[in-house]
């Protein structure tokens, strides 16, 4: 409902609200980000198909990662750039909810997926010898399973109680795409219980994600801290360290983002936050496994070597 009593049927984005020369500087940014971010997580996936030394369960699940990267990463960022050339965007009821729930999705699953690979790594660090056993191709394909269908039925009950609120204060949303905090500030009916459910499954979905983590990462620095020599030692770990890097960076916004008492309240902070997990974040994430990763980049040198040999002939 609008505040004339009509139902709404479109949403105003409005964006940052700023002059149109930041604006402009903006739209070109992101721009840049997004094509880094387009190039880097499709150059990852087609890298890790391209050479057999990468086909091991870690790349196989880091290529499901940069697919998810592209996918929530295209949900939001070619909007905002329209956005940012038009100052505003109108957007339908039906469309609005639509990206709420693909982004709500590509988002959950990420979250499941990070600690699958956690898991992955626990495998391969402490049981080496049971690893290949452990990570057959059904039980990969079992946990990428697991992860979309553990972020389905979040998508599903967040979506259902967000636009299942009547909105009647207003269609002007105070943000630059469909998501709850903003959406939250135009409810006119009763909020608290459907807030109580959101919170309850963003906790859920979060802490089971960040347990799985950091009981795996204990495990695996216990027996980093058993390895006798200094060289291994680093070795082990460097496997290790650009997965933790990405998990820091994705759930440090999660958490701020929605396990946070003030939901809703700053969104200004919600929309810088927003821009680190929706633009930067997918971003960097194939600069983090390319640079901190021997065999990507042994990968990488083998596949420029063949672009140079093929441009010759």
């Amino acid at each position: 409902m609008a505040e004339n009593g009509t139902r709404v049927t479109e949403f105003i984005l409005m964006g940052f609200q700023l002059p149109a020369e930041l604006q402009f500087g903006l739209f070109l940014m992101f721009l840049v980000f997004y094509l880094i971010t387009m190039g880097g997580n499709l150059g990852m996936i087609m890298l890790i198909q391209s050479d057999p030394r990468l086909h091991t369960p870690m790349y196989f699940f880091l290529s499901h990662l940069s697919f998810l990267d592209i996918c929530y990463s295209s949900v939001i960022v070619p909007q905002l750039l329209e956005i940012l050339g038009t100052d505003k965007m109108v957007i339908t009821y039906e469309r609005c909810a639509t990206q709420f729930f693909f982004f709500t999705l590509y988002a959950s699953t990420e979250c499941f997926l990070l600690a699958v690979m956690a898991y992955d790594r626990y495998v391969a660090v402490c049981n080496p010898l049971l690893y290949a056993m452990a990570m057959t191709p059904q039980t990969r394909l079992g946990l990428i399973a697991a992860a979309y269908a553990g972020a389905m039925v979040n998508t599903v009950v967040r979506t259902g109680c967000t636009f299942s609120i009547s909105f009647c204060k207003s269609n002007q949303v105070d943000f630059f795409f469909c998501d709850l905090p903003p959406l939250l500030k135009l409810a006119c009916s009763e909020t608290k219980l459907r807030e109580h459910v959101i919170f309850l499954l963003a906790f859920l979905v979060i802490t089971t994600s960040v347990s799985v983590i950091l009981i795996s990462y204990f495990f695996i620095v216990w027996a980093i801290l058993k390895i006798r020599t200094a060289g291994a030692k680093a070795k082990t770990f460097s496997t290790c360290a650009s997965h933790f890097t990405a998990v820091a960076l994705f759930f440090g916004t999660l958490i701020f983002m929605y396990l946070k008492g003030n939901m809703g309240k700053s969104l200004w902070e919600d929309k810088i936050v927003s821009v680190l997990y929706t633009v930067v974040i997918p971003m960097l994430n194939p600069m983090i496994y390319s640079l901190r990763n021997k065999e990507v980049k042994e990968a990488l040198k083998k596949a420029f070597k063949r672009i140079r040999v093929f441009q010759g002939e």
